[in-house]
């Protein structure tokens, strides 16, 4: 085993996540940060704080992925309403706690190797920045996160994204 091999092997038992649950976890952190690297890090930060805090990873793209799984990935999300926060699914990280039992997509090196590198951070919400399309605003204040999602909800609202 190379020293890089050994390096990431450390990694994944310092997290206490099995491979499977961390290639499930960083194909989250890629989906919810559309690709962008420069977030990941700071999400698997956050997803890495609710899960040992025992709360539920409430993943929008883990939604999609449910939803678009029973219609044979053919559907086109836009926007994810509260009644689809209730889809049965075991890969709806909102109807159910802990990691999914596999991935939601192909995941890549860079989000495997950032989740592996998480950020510490104290963040536990997070929301879609309508100021910057593809990023997020990050907070670990529930009142500050209402505010954020108020906001973003507007923007949908106003740019007629349903």
């Amino acid at each position: 085993m190379c020293i890089r091999d050994r390096e990431r092997k450390a990694k994944e038992q310092k997290l206490g996540l099995t491979r499977e649950q961390i290639y499930a976890l960083a194909s989250i952190v890629q989906k919810e940060s559309g690709g962008k690297e420069d977030e990941q890090k700071t999400i698997a930060g956050l997803y890495l704080n609710r899960y040992e805090k025992g709360m539920k990873l409430q993943s929008d793209p883990t939604v999609i992925y449910a939803i678009n799984k029973e219609h044979n990935f053919t559907k086109q999300i836009k926007r994810i309403y509260n009644k689809d926060l209730k889809h049965p699914s075991p890969y709806n990280t909102y109807a159910n706690a802990g990691i999914p039992p596999g991935p939601i997509c192909m995941v890549n090196k860079a989000a495997v190797d950032n989740v592996l590198n998480a950020e510490k951070n104290n963040y536990i919400f997070m929301c879609a920045d309508p100021e910057r399309l593809g990023y997020h605003k990050f907070t670990d204040s529930d009142i500050e996160h209402a505010k954020n999602a108020k906001a973003y909800h507007e923007w949908l609202n106003k740019n007629k994204i349903k």
